[in-house]
């Protein structure tokens, strides 16, 4: 029977210290001066690690992880003298394109990764010593850098393997029998899968951002002022849609129910309908307001927004066949899915069929949630959601109130079997072991 292993821990931690020793000599050298192994590694390079969600700033007042930083700096460099690690995974959103202020108007795409990827030399510099270290390093493209070009990774960190299997969308397959599946998640999610479609009537040219790339603007300048008190007045829709008997205007409302969600969540402390996004990128040429995104009922009776994405639930199937998507969802799920982990460990099982002892696919690992889980279907098959290092991870709060972070998974390969488990990182050094606590929670 499968398990699903409880999304919340309670304040009693299981802990563990790692250190030991390494047979490199580059790994006897950082040793000496301090650096001590993850853990007491084995013989063999079979571990895969895999973390999610940095999202590094194109400057620190943007950047969401700045006091976590120098933690994944640590984090990395004692990777690096640990000899069994195989690969480390970096899954999604790790150069971030979307949260920056409404001032700010993006010209070139390539100036602004290499202005990113130069604002975040030191942690540069630390992907390098884990490559020298004999390990693979892995980029799976995620949302917040869709639009990243190969090129630009490719010039900062030479060796790295990026992967971006459709446009905007990254996959990876590893392990010793391919069994392990790596993607950030986003494609499943309307407001954050690729949009080549809806919009192309106002681009001047190719474009794939999605309604969340709208959104993270208007969040991004809450953030920076400071997270003033909501107050704005938006636009309420009261009749909901018969779901049966009219599944396209049902749609509709579900997209208008988590858009009303996320937008109480930040403060427009402007006019809904004041013109505050000036958008010169992505094929895009115009100012946009808040009002230009939210749904509303128009005049012909309709729930649609009016400028940006107007009728969404009707290019989602085109969107996912786009995408690369295997097992299509429908638009009103995946809209009422878009802020509920389980969602994204239901695609997990509708892609890959991860919890069928007779899958290939052993493990699937996702980021984008922010929110840390696991499951366990028996049989060596997994689901794991990575979580993220961003600084105030408000997507997830634990039992006691406060914010988890720094979380990763390590997944063990073998010729015959694969075990996961997932960490979180913390300040002293030490590696909390959530899938312990996970389990002690599922049998109370």
């Amino acid at each position: 029977m499968a398990k699903r292993l409880l999304s919340y821990f309670s304040v009693a931690l299981l802990v563990m210290t790692f250190v030991g020793c390494s047979s490199l000599s580059k790994q006897d050298t950082a040793a000496s001066a301090g650096v001590q192994p993850l853990w007491v590694a084995g013989d063999t390079r079979d571990k895969i690690i895999v973390l999610s969600d940095l999202h590094t700033g194109f400057e620190d007042a943007y950047a969401e992880i700045l006091q976590n930083r120098p933690y994944l700096i640590e984090f990395l460099q004692r990777i690096s003298v640990t000899s069994d690690v195989r690969e480390v995974v970096l899954n999604g959103d790790i150069l971030d394109e979307w949260f920056l202020p409404l001032s700010f108007v993006e010209i070139d795409r390539g100036d602004f990764y290499r202005k990113n990827i130069e604002n975040n030399k030191d942690l540069i510099a630390v992907f390098k010593e884990v490559m020298d270290a004999g390990i693979n390093l892995v980029y799976v493209v995620g949302n917040h850098d869709m639009s990243v070009n190969i090129q630009y990774i490719e010039e900062a960190i030479p060796g790295m393997i990026v992967c971006s299997q459709n446009l905007g969308v990254g996959l990876y397959r590893t392990g010793d029998r391919n069994e392990i599946l790596i993607e950030h998640g986003h494609r499943y999610d309307v407001f954050s899968a690729p949009d080549t479609i809806t919009n192309a009537h106002l681009t001047n040219g190719p474009t794939m951002f999605p309604p969340g790339y709208f959104y993270a603007r208007f969040a991004a300048d809450w953030v920076l002022k400071g997270r003033p008190p909501y107050m704005a007045d938006l636009p309420v829709i009261e009749t909901v849609p018969d779901r049966v008997n009219d599944p396209d205007q049902f749609g509709a409302y579900a997209y208008y129910r988590t858009m009303a969600t996320v937008f109480k969540n930040i403060t427009p402390t402007d006019g809904i309908e004041d013109k505050l996004l000036d958008v010169r990128i992505d094929g895009y040429n115009d100012t946009y307001s808040i009002q230009d995104l939210y749904p509303v009922r128009n005049e012909q009776g309709e729930i649609s927004a009016p400028v940006l994405f107007p009728n969404y639930q009707r290019t989602w199937e085109e969107r996912q066949k786009a995408n690369g998507v295997k097992v299509y969802s429908s638009f009103a799920a995946a809209s009422l899915g878009a802020l509920d982990g389980e969602y994204f460990e239901s695609q997990a099982r509708a892609q890959y069929e991860v919890d069928n002892a007779q899958s290939d696919t052993s493990v699937v690992l996702f980021g984008h949630t922010h929110v840390p889980m696991f499951y366990d279907y028996g049989n060596g098959h997994y689901y794991v959601n990575t979580g993220t290092w961003i600084d105030h991870n408000s997507n997830y709060k634990e039992k006691d109130g406060s914010l988890l972070s720094r979380t990763f998974a390590v997944v063990t390969t073998g010729p015959s079997s694969t075990a996961v488990d997932i960490y979180q990182y913390q300040e002293d050094g030490r590696l909390r072991d959530l899938k312990s606590q996970f389990l002690a929670d599922h049998e109370k």
